[in-house]
């Protein structure tokens, strides 16, 4: 069968194996080359091994939860919307989470998923306490910060070549109700975007969206979103009752994949200017729920069929702060004057960051959607060399389509990545992605 990323490209031709028990999920690894899948959400071909890939849907259990500390343990296949529902009733939210709530907890370790609160708090591998792997000879080993750490340490961001995580323990923090208290600033353009962002710091989350269509003295202009948990005090009358409630809203579904011409300059650049003046509109400070603060997406079932059955690539960079405000600005101008679009374009600030493989470094990260065409490659190779000239490094969760060549010489960390593996390792574990890029 034909399997992907959620951008749907590349598909690759593997077989999909779905072990329900420990000692199957044992077997099949030592059976073949493979990689272990969460549910799909990584954008490119990070979780398809082309012999043989493993799905950990079945590994879905809560294991264990401390009340006191927020410490949950649970299987690396269950979903963060299950834990969601099961542990914001009770005032517990996760410490940091991606822009979908539709992944696994082994994909967030594997690629130390961050959110829009990194500048602050940073990223997921910082709240993980242990993890268990089973390893390429087979053996289940735990691993922590004191426990075969530097196992721990290179499986977090490590994109699941060191072994199959099975078990994870993580904080959660505690809150007092599901709402976000959300502020929406205006930004005329890149310059006042960076001001914002570099005011508000103090700020728990913060991200921006860019209208990419922008160009001249408007390029970059976006609205900024800020948010806190909303306390008690926060809510109105009517909310106060149920404060933890966690409603299960019906989706849009995509029916269908859409005409490869939907999709253009002339629609994304209408959506882009709706968007930007329905925002302008809602400035200042609104109490929403959790949902549609961090999920937006979330609410359209099947959003990537947008983009057509060619699918799309996600290409996402962060730029050291010290070059961030020029890098961007020059990746923007790339994308403005190449009569190019990109249907979703994010900006959030990253803070400083430790840990072997994590992808943030203290600046800017940019995340930006392409239709799989021609002159989109195109358009993202200029924005390759633009990232690099700037210092900057490629986000491997998003990644469908970078070369070896590019990718060495923006990111150093991964050659020692690529020493620590051993020849077993290497033989037991691989993706398509480690075997284009040379990992």
């Amino acid at each position: 069968m034909k399997i992907g990323g959620w951008g749907r490209y590349p598909l690759i031709e593997t077989k999909l194996k779905s072990p329900s028990s420990i000692e199957e999920l044992v077997q099949e690894i030592s059976k073949n080359n493979s990689i272990a899948r969460g549910n799909g959400r990584s954008y490119g071909d990070s979780a398809v091994n082309k012999s043989n890939t493993i799905s950990m849907k079945k590994f879905n259990r809560i294991l264990e939860f401390n009340d006191d500390t927020g410490l949950l343990v649970t299987e690396s296949g269950i979903l963060l919307s299950e834990i969601i529902n099961a542990f914001l009733p009770k005032g517990w939210f996760p410490m940091v989470t991606p822009g979908s709530k539709f992944v696994t907890v082994g994909g967030m370790v594997a690629c130390d998923v961050h959110g829009k609160n990194h500048h602050k708090e940073g990223s997921f591998g910082d709240y993980i306490e242990w993890l268990e792997i089973i390893t390429a000879s087979g053996e289940i080993k735990r691993c922590s910060k004191k426990e075969n750490p530097e196992l721990f340490n290179w499986t977090i961001g490590g994109m699941g070549l060191t072994g199959v995580i099975i078990n994870v323990a993580f904080y959660l923090r505690a809150v007092s109700t599901s709402w976000i208290k959300q502020k929406i600033v205006t930004a005329k353009n890149i310059d006042h975007v960076f001001e914002i962002f570099e005011k508000t710091l103090d700020s728990t989350y913060s991200v921006a969206w860019i209208d990419c269509l922008s160009n001249k003295n408007k390029l970059g202009r976006s609205l900024v979103f800020l948010g806190e948990h909303a306390n008690l005090s926060d809510l109105e009358t009517n909310m106060k009752s149920k404060p933890l409630s966690v409603k299960n809203k019906s989706k849009f579904k995509v029916p269908f994949f859409f005409p490869s011409f939907i999709l253009n300059s002339f629609t994304i650049k209408i959506f882009n200017s709706l968007y930007y003046f329905l925002g302008s509109l809602k400035k200042g400070y609104k109490v929403i729920d959790y949902d549609t603060f961090f999920y937006p997406l979330d609410y359209i079932f099947n959003w990537n069929k947008v983009y057509g059955r060619k699918g799309f690539a996600q290409y996402q960079c962060v730029i050291p702060l010290k070059n961030a405000l020029e890098g961007v600005r020059e990746l923007l101008e790339t994308i403005s004057n190449s009569n190019s679009n990109s249907f979703l374009a994010v900006l959030k600030r990253f803070g400083k960051q430790e840990g072997h493989l994590s992808f943030p470094i203290e600046g800017y990260t940019l995340a930006l959607d392409f239709p799989i065409s021609k002159k989109n490659l195109d358009l993202m190779n200029k924005l390759d060399e633009v990232t690099i000239k700037y210092e900057g490094q490629f986000y491997l969760a998003k990644d469908s389509r970078l070369n070896k060549e590019i990718f060495k010489r923006s990111d150093t960390k991964f050659a020692k990545y690529s020493k620590f593996r051993s020849i077993k390792m290497k033989e037991t574990f691989s993706s398509a992605q480690s075997e284009r890029l040379g990992l």
